[in-house]
């Protein structure tokens, strides 16, 4: 076989989706196959592969952001989905191996390999047992564009924070007291005591953070003394954050 084919098979391993979702994706168009005249079993391009992959690094935001929007439930390659805290906790760990070798981070890396862990186990934490529908997050970064995305299609934190402050009636409220009120207690208590820990790192180093839940989002950055929370036309299930450095 020409080694610049790829059997769908080995498409499947390296993108992490399966069979089934690559025969969809080659329908639509998304990612098309070749067809062997004689077998008409389907094969992949090399470099479209190469392609695909490297387009969907280029806006790990637009890719995060669409799943976690999407009401239908989609699917997500592997190399940028972790099913459990444990997959989550082993990709952090290889983020902060990485991010130690950039000298210009050697202050500051694990501050930000912190303030990502609280954000991706809050995910699990709050939403364990009550996932609507797809479990786990997204998490992916470039080092090259120094930026870290997650997001989750979890409940959102407006679900979370009314069991213990049922007064919260929006997005934009449950958003501003999660990161900036101390909740003492237990989960989901302890959801708003975490974000505040991401903001006041964010606040004091050279980091920056966008945060979305439901339809209420916020911007920080060094230096921020205000808090501002904004309404977004967009309304999404769940979690999405993005870290820049």
């Amino acid at each position: 076989m020409d080694p610049k084919l790829l059997t769908i098979g080995q498409v499947s391993e390296t993108i992490g989706v399966s069979i089934q979702t690559l025969r969809r994706w080659d329908k639509s168009g998304k990612l098309p196959s070749v067809r062997r005249k004689k077998s008409g079993n389907r094969y992949y391009r090399k470099h479209d592969i190469d392609n695909f992959i490297r387009n969907n690094l280029k806006d790990l935001f637009g890719l995060a952001k669409n799943w976690a929007v999407n009401e239908i439930e989609t699917d997500l390659p592997s190399i940028f989905y972790c099913q459990n805290i444990s997959v989550f906790q082993a990709r952090l760990t290889r983020l902060e191996n990485e991010l130690g070798k950039i000298k210009r981070l050697s202050k500051i890396f694990p501050l930000i390999t912190a303030i990502t862990g609280e954000i991706g186990n809050n995910s699990f934490d709050h939403n364990l047992g009550n996932w609507p529908d797809v479990p786990g997050i997204f998490f992916a970064y470039g080092l090259n564009k120094r930026r870290i995305v997650l997001a989750d299609r979890g409940q959102g934190i407006l679900k979370t924070l009314k069991k213990v402050k049922a007064e919260l009636s929006t997005h934009q409220e449950a958003l501003k007291v999660a990161f900036t009120e101390i909740i003492s207690g237990r989960a989901p208590e302890y959801r708003g005591n975490g974000l505040k820990f991401v903001k006041d790192v964010v606040t004091a180093n050279e980091i920056s953070l966008f945060f979305q839940t439901g339809n209420a989002q916020l911007k920080i950055k060094k230096g921020d003394s205000v808090l501002r929370v904004e309404k977004s036309n967009i309304n999404l299930r769940g979690c999405l954050a993005l870290i820049k450095f």
